[in-house]
Formats: C-alpha cells, sequence, structure tokens
C-alpha cells in the first residue's frame, strides 16, 4: 500500500465515523497527544517505567507498541495534509528538498 492509498483509506474511514470534520487545529491537538503517547512508548523502551499499577512489558509489547504510536502519529499527520489538499508524496519532496538544500554544502 503506497501513503496515498493509506491516506484515501483513512479519510474514508474517519468519515464513516464522522471524525473528519475536526478541523486542522482541532487535529493538532490529536497530533500532540499522539507524540505524547510515543514519548511514554521510547521512554519504556530506553530506559523502562517505574509506575504504580503498570505492569512491565515485554520487549516484543513495548515495540509494538512503539509502532503503534507512530502510526497513529502518521495517521494524524495525513488527515491534516489531506485537509489542505496536500498529497502524501509531496510531503517527502518538501522534506528531501529541503534538507538536499540545507546542507547541500555539507
Amino acid at each position: 500500500m503506497t501513503l496515498q492509498e493509506h491516506q484515501q483509506w483513512l479519510v474514508a474511514f474517519y468519515k464513516q465515523r464522522n471524525w473528519y470534520q475536526y478541523s486542522p487545529f482541532i487535529r493538532l491537538n490529536f497530533l500532540i497527544e499522539e507524540v505524547g503517547e510515543l514519548s511514554w512508548a521510547i521512554r519504556a523502551l530506553e530506559i523502562g517505567r517505574d509506575h504504580p499499577g503498570e505492569k512491565p512489558g515485554t520487549d516484543a509489547s513495548k515495540r509494538a507498541n512503539l509502532q503503534e504510536e507512530l502510526a497513529d502519529i502518521l495517521d494524524q499527520v495525513l488527515i491534516i495534509s489531506a485537509k489542505y489538499n496536500i498529497a502524501p508524496e509531496n510531503l517527502l519532496t518538501a522534506s528531501e528538498t529541503k534538507l538536499s538544500q540545507r546542507f547541500k554544502n555539507s
């Protein structure tokens, strides 16, 4: 599946559940929430968690959680880009262009 195919699927999925109508401003808050969850997932992998009531996870479960949180972030980025009619491929091109230009003499 390509990023564009996933973005199209995701938009349809969100529209079915009446989630797509939220503005990019609200979506940004959802993205920030997901970044916080990614922070917890990375912390669990790198330094562990020492929180009462939490069972220690296996390495496999921690890595699965990391993958899930990264996917959640990607989905929010794809929904925001869809709201502005930006194709995912344009995000990749913009990233490569920016980095290539910024570090062309390095």
